[in-house]
């Protein structure tokens, strides 16, 4: 398993396991997407995700807005 530090540079959409403050990269790539806007988050821009719904966020208002979806079908 990899770390963000190893990730060779091999084109395509990386799969992601999810850490906190961290993440390990399972299946090598240069890019994840933003599970709430689809766009494409380049592994050295990736700063947003979560743990427990394993995905990741183009930036804060994204991550936000997931919560607040997430957190309204709880209640």
């Amino acid at each position: 398993m990899m770390n963000r530090y190893e990730n060779p540079r091999i084109p395509g959409e990386a799969r992601i396991r999810y850490l906190d403050g961290d993440y390990h990269i399972e299946a090598p790539g240069t890019f994840v997407r933003c599970a709430v806007t689809g766009q494409v988050i380049p592994l050295d821009e990736l700063k947003y995700w979560s743990v427990e719904r394993q995905e990741a966020y183009v930036d804060a208002a994204a991550a936000l807005k997931r919560y607040q979806e997430c957190e309204g079908r709880r209640n």
